[in-house]
């Protein structure tokens, strides 16, 4: 997980998907911002995690919105 976070384009903190069930295990957006913290997290609860990640190389981002994605995939 360490090893996507570092390729990500993105803040660590945005493959946290912040939804309902998030805030229903009464977790706080502010202790989930390190990549340690946020591979841990979405090691222990995989639906967190915002998708999809894309990854060509050494590079990755989030695909969202999707108007990311073919830029992405075309650089």
């Amino acid at each position: 997980m360490l090893a996507l976070i570092a390729k990500l384009e993105d803040p660590a903190a945005d493959l946290v998907r912040k939804d309902g069930f998030f805030k229903g295990l009464d977790l706080d957006a502010a202790d989930y911002t390190s990549p340690e913290a946020v591979a841990d997290l979405l090691v222990e609860h995989p639906r967190l995690m915002q998708r999809p990640v894309l990854v060509r190389g050494e590079r990755a981002i989030i695909g969202r919105p999707k108007d990311r994605v073919a830029p992405f995939l075309a650089g």
